[in-house]
C-alpha cells in the first residue's frame, strides 16, 4: 500500500512549527523562530521539513495551516484554527489529557478535550501578561538569560510579590524590587507564580480535569510548571517537544480528512499537486 503523507504549519507569534506525518506516525518537524515576509517564511519551513522527511510536495497528499499566521500559508487545503489543533495534536500525543494549557508568545489559553476534539476552550489575548513575551520582558529587565529563568525561580528561598496584571507595571515591580535588594531568584519566583494565578483562574473556569497537558513555549519553563502544578493541585504532563503540538494536531486533521472523504467514496479536497508544487517554490 502507497504510504500517505500529510503536513501542518503552524504560524505563531513568537514560533513557527511544522510537521509531517504518515500513516505509521510523525516522520519530522522543524520549529523556527516567526519573522516578517509570513509567506516567505511559510515556504521556507515546509520545503526544510519535508527535506528532512525525504519527501516533495507532490507527494503530501494534504496540508493544514493553523495559528495566527495561517492565512499567510497559501499552499495550504485548508485553514483550521489552533484551538482544535492543539487538541487534536495532544490527543495523539497523550490520549489521556482532558485539559490543555497552552503558553504561548502572546496568548494562554485552556482547552477541554474530548475524543481528540475540543468541547470548550478559554483564551486570554488581550494583554501580554500571563505569556512567554511576558517572562522574556521580565528576563531581560532583570539581565537573565531565558533559558535559566525556571530554575533559578525553583531553587529561590521566597517568592516577591508581583500583584500588577499589566505588563508595564509588573516589570517596574520587579526591577523596584531589584532595587531594594532582593534576590532575582525570588523576583523571578514571584512573577511566575503571578502567571500561574493569572493563568489557573482562567482555565478553572473549564473545571480543569485530569489528565492536564502544558504545552507551547511556557512549558520549557520548569519553575512555571511545577507553580501551574501547585494551583491546580494535581500533576502537569508536558510533552517531549511541547512546541510541536499544534502543528502536529493539522498534519492530524488533514489525514482526518482524506480518510472521511476516502471512507464515504468521495475525492479529497487536496488540489493538484503537480501544480502546487510550481506555486510553492516560485511564489
Amino acid at each position: 500500500m502507497e504510504t500517505g503523507y500529510y503536513a501542518g504549519i503552524d504560524i505563531g507569534s513568537r514560533m513557527t512549527k511544522a510537521a509531517v506525518i504518515t500513516d505509521d506516525g510523525v516522520c519530522s518537524s522543524k520549529i523556527v523562530i516567526t519573522r516578517p515576509e509570513q509567506r516567505k517564511l511559510a515556504h521556507e519551513v515546509m520545503e526544510a521539513v519535508l527535506a528532512d522527511a525525504g519527501v516533495s510536495l507532490s507527494e503530501v497528499t494534504y496540508v493544514v495551516a493553523t495559528g495566527y499566521g495561517r492565512i499567510n500559508v497559501p499552499f495550504a487545503d485548508r485553514q483550521i484554527t489552533e484551538i482544535s489543533c492543539h487538541a487534536r495534536g495532544i490527543s495523539f500525543l497523550m490520549p489521556t489529557v482532558r485539559t490543555v494549557i497552552d503558553i504561548g508568545g502572546q496568548d494562554s489559553k485552556g482547552i477541554k478535550v474530548s475524543n481528540g476534539k475540543a468541547v470548550d476552550f478559554v483564551m486570554n489575548d488581550k494583554c501580554a501578561a500571563g505569556t512567554g513575551r511576558f517572562i522574556e520582558i521580565i528576563a531581560e529587565s532583570l539581565g537573565v538569560c531565558l533559558e535559566d529563568v525556571g530554575r533559578m525561580a525553583l531553587e529561590a528561598t521566597d517568592r516577591a510579590v508581583i500583584s500588577s496584571t499589566c505588563t508595564v507595571f509588573a516589570e517596574q515591580e520587579a526591577v523596584s524590587a531589584l532595587s531594594r535588594g532582593v534576590p532575582v531568584g525570588d523576583i523571578l519566583a514571584g512573577v511566575l507564580d503571578s502567571i500561574a494565578t493569572r493563568v489557573c483562574r482562567m482555565v478553572n473556569r473549564l473545571k480543569a480535569e485530569r489528565e492536564v497537558a502544558f504545552t507551547g513555549g511556557g512549558a520549557k519553563n520548569s519553575g512555571l510548571v511545577r507553580m501551574l502544578e501547585e494551583k491546580l493541585g494535581m500533576p502537569v504532563l508536558v510533552p517531549d517537544e511541547p512546541l510541536i503540538t499544534g502543528a502536529l494536531g493539522a498534519a492530524l486533521l488533514g489525514r482526518d480528512i482524506v480518510e472521511k472523504a476516502e471512507a464515504k467514496g468521495t475525492a479529497s479536497e487536496s488540489h493538484r499537486r503537480a501544480l502546487r508544487e510550481v506555486t510553492f517554490f516560485n511564489d
